[in-house]
């Protein structure tokens, strides 16, 4: 189901406008069909065609609640529903009313949503009008998902499916299918939840609604992947994604990649999962920015027409204050009446000004507020990449020095048993095992994986070893070494297998550390290096 304020939304969008206002041919820029429509609703008004305007009105309310401005979307739906009734036309008040229910659910007010579609439903049912129907018993269908209440969902969705049925929409079955299959996902009947989303998914592909096909595939993938089929389900999965790469959506782009990551860390490929689960987070920031900018745009064009319509109610007010004085001045009898009645116009004419500039301050400034309001959610954004990123490096960190420890381990205990087939062996024997013993001292303590965990460190903990410099940089490569182990916490033990030598030597080694750091005797060295 579409959401407010996402891209996505946006070929649904320029669809249901053009249905609306055939008069208008829509750029694909929020702020661009917003002046379209606003000049189309002016015209309309100076020509008294109250059936464009309030179409206009409607079309003007979607925009404003797919970019997330509900208090403009509820006046203009509100103006526009006024008019519909005042015209009688009841199919269109009936889906101006579905319209006002979506934006009390999107204000978490459900039970007003539903009051909006219980009028959009007597309508409907007045006019005998299937196609309205389907759609608001669809929408009620939604509600009561939404509202975990799965049962009466699936009722309202039946509902819907035959009166979709009736009036022959291949697309509206469609989607209610896909709708049936989330009712059944959320179930747990996989199987009949994979029957209904593989429905929606033939329609959709007859129909050639790419936008649909990527979510149903979308879909498929989950049901695939609960039920433990997951070579199947990245089937499913990477044909959506490569329908989102052909159409450039970013949202399905971060959604299909944030389910192969799923899928791929259930399969215990990390690494996999772990360059998906970035390429997801790259684009979700891709399209929280692009939305930001759109509501950026949007914001700009309803101040600007706020100013256009205070600019012309001050001209207006100019011209009749002209018209006064002219009157008071062809009326040479009445000079005194005439000063007089102009006097008070005048001051009525300042105190609207005033009231109407107020109005206008006022309303600039809450649209400052919410551009500051997105500037600061972009900071926000940034910064939690920043830290998902410091984290997955962290990780990375302990999994290299889990690596070290447990190679040391399994070395060491390699070289116990040697050095006792050493003792026990035939002599002719003992050259070859000395040897290998050898390269396994070797191997411990030249590992090629010190070098990935020193880079991992020194990017994690960059500003400690930087510190760490200014206070002694004279420290060889085995003491910096120590350091690092040290500062991330691992017992003495795992510290000497790590670095494979004994308990004794790797006192030896710290001593020698403290001697170089100059720290005073009885001073702690791991809580000197946890200062740092």
């Amino acid at each position: 189901m579409l959401l407010p304020g996402t891209v996505r939304a946006q070929p649904d969008l320029i669809s249901s406008i053009e249905q609306l206002a055939p008069a208008v041919r829509p750029t694909g820029q929020p702020d661009s069909l917003l002046l379209d429509l606003k000049r189309q609703y002016n015209h309309a008004v100076e020509n008294h065609d109250d059936g464009t305007a309030a179409t206009s009105l409607q079309a003007m309310g979607r925009i404003c609640y797919h970019l997330g401005q509900y208090p403009q979307a509820f006046d203009f739906h509100r103006k526009a529903g006024q008019l519909f009734a005042q015209l009688n036309q009841q199919a269109q008040l009936a889906d101006n009313f579905n319209d006002l229910g979506a934006l009390y659910f999107a204000n978490k007010q459900p039970a007003q949503a539903r009051q909006q579609y219980k009028l959009a439903l007597a309508l409907n049912q007045r006019a005998g009008n299937e196609h309205g129907l389907a759609m608001t018993y669809g929408k009620i269908g939604h509600l009561c998902e939404k509202l975990e209440r799965n049962d009466s969902a699936f009722h309202y969705q039946h509902l819907a499916l035959w009166h979709y049925r009736r009036s022959a929409s291949q697309a509206g079955v469609g989607k209610i299918y896909e709708n049936l299959g989330s009712i059944f996902e959320n179930w747990a009947r996989y199987d009949s939840a994979q029957f209904y989303f593989a429905q929606a998914l033939r329609l959709s592909q007859r129909s050639g609604d790419e936008i649909a096909q990527i979510e149903i595939l979308n879909n498929l993938g989950d049901v695939l992947r609960k039920t433990g089929r997951y070579a199947a389900g990245l089937h499913q999965t990477r044909e959506a994604l490569v329908l989102a790469q052909k159409t450039g959506e970013h949202h399905q782009l971060s959604g299909a990649y944030s389910d192969l990551a799923k899928t791929f860390s259930l399969l215990g490929r990390n690494d996999s999962a772990y360059y998906y689960s970035a390429l997801s987070r790259k684009y979700q920031v891709a399209t929280y920015s692009a939305t930001n900018q759109q509501q950026l745009a949007l914001l700009q064009t309803l101040y600007d027409l706020e100013r256009k319509d205070q600019q012309i109610a001050q001209l207006g007010q100019a011209r009749y204050l002209n018209r006064v004085l002219l009157a008071a001045g062809a009326g040479l009898g009445l000079l005194l009446l005439g000063l007089a009645w102009a006097t008070i116009s005048r001051q009525q004419l300042k105190i609207r000004s005033s009231v109407v500039l107020s109005e206008q301050n006022r309303r600039i400034y809450e649209a400052q507020h919410e551009l500051l309001q997105l500037e600061l959610k972009n900071k926000q954004l940034e910064e939690d990449n920043l830290k998902q990123e410091l984290a997955a490096r962290s990780r990375e960190l302990s999994a290299h020095t889990l690596h070290v420890i447990q190679k040391n381990q399994l070395l060491e205990e390699l070289r116990r048993q040697l050095g006792q087939l050493v003792k026990e062996e035939k002599r002719d024997q003992k050259k070859q095992l000395k040897q290998l013993l050898h390269q396994i001292g070797q191997n411990v303590h030249h590992d090629q994986h010190w070098e990935d965990f020193r880079s991992t460190f020194e990017q994690v903990h960059q500003p400690f070893f930087d510190k760490l410099h200014q206070h002694c940089d004279t420290l060889t490569a085995g003491e910096r070494r120590l350091v690092a182990l040290l500062k991330i916490n691992l017992t003495s033990q795992d510290i000497a297998t790590s670095l494979g030598v004994s308990l004794d030597s790797l006192r030896v080694m710290r001593y020698r550390l403290r001697k170089r750091l100059n720290l005073p005797a009885g001073e702690s060295l791991t809580a000197f290096l946890q200062t740092l």
